[in-house]
């Protein structure tokens, strides 16, 4: 399998089981899960997704996230340690995947043959990208957890760990392009895979954070001149930002390409109708 076949693998597989994994950010059951430990609002995002590294400081949190305005980070951390230890909220992140995946799929789903099936290519996977952690202290983190025994939770766990290692590359590659936290979100929004408005109201940066930052991207020559908060890429611009998610695939591709095509076909298959219903639930 030559390099771009296998990177063009690791963007079909992960894309497709990815809201398996990306519902836990926008359920209630999440919320409520972390609202029984005294942790509301997004302090519950930063902390349980934050959980497995450890009691770890805001600035871990602020550096392995990158992109979220320092301020928001030290509103929840460490301030969450006081209220929850960091495994009483993995504990509850797994209770609150198990009461979403149940009401959004169905328990015929959830403890079907299917099910335990894409759990075990899942988790082949995830197990070959925990042999690859230099670098990757998120995927690092998520991979020292012990695996969940229900075949549910452990093909959402194995998500888990397949995110950030992709995550951890895409980050590595930010900072080789000199991006800053802000400034990589507004190219993020310019490249229109999700909606500008959605990044700039949930990172907690100010009008004038944002407006300095686009003032910047414009200097660099990554967006085109305009006026106020326009984020029309440059030619140039456009290229670096297609570099980056080019090289985020080749960085992702190794496990996949272990994997194998057939075997990360299959779990296409198996697992394609579950987040269709996922995202046509929370995400549209």
């Amino acid at each position: 399998m030559s390099t771009d076949e296998a990177a063009l693998l690791a963007r079909k597989t992960w894309r497709t089981v990815e809201p398996l994994h990306g519902m836990i950010y926008f359920v209630p059951e999440a919320a409520e899960a972390y609202a029984a430990l005294g942790i509301t609002g997004t302090n519950g995002y930063f902390a349980s997704r934050a959980a497995p590294m450890g009691a770890v400081s805001a600035e871990v949190v602020i550096s392995t996230f990158y992109n979220f305005k320092p301020d928001l980070v030290h509103a929840a951390i460490p301030g969450a340690w006081d209220l929850a230890a960091p495994e009483e909220l993995v504990r509850a992140r797994l209770r609150a995947v198990d009461r979403a995946y149940r009401r959004l799929l169905g328990d015929d789903v959830v403890d079907s043959e299917e099910m335990a099936r894409a759990a075990e290519l899942a988790r082949t996977l995830a197990e070959d990208a925990s042999t690859r952690l230099e670098g990757r202290a998120l995927c690092a983190a998520h991979a020292r957890l012990s695996w969940p025994e229900k075949p549910h939770l452990a093909l959402w766990h194995a998500q888990s760990v397949l995110r950030e290692f992709r995550g951890d590359g895409h980050i590595a590659l930010l900072v080789t392009h000199d991006l800053s936290g802000i400034e990589a979100l507004i190219t993020h929004g310019a490249g229109g895979d999700v909606p500008l408005g959605l990044l700039r109201s949930t990172r907690g940066w100010t009008d004038r954070e944002w407006a300095a930052a686009v003032a910047r991207l414009r200097q660099r020559g990554w967006l085109a001149a305009g006026s106020g908060d326009e984020t029309t890429f440059t030619e140039w611009g456009a290229a670096q930002r297609q570099e980056i998610e080019a090289e985020t695939d080749r960085l992702a591709a190794a496990p996949y390409a272990h994997l194998g095509d057939q075997a990360c076909a299959e779990l296409r298959s198996l697992t394609r109708p579950w987040s269709r219903v996922v995202s046509e639930v929370l995400f549209r």
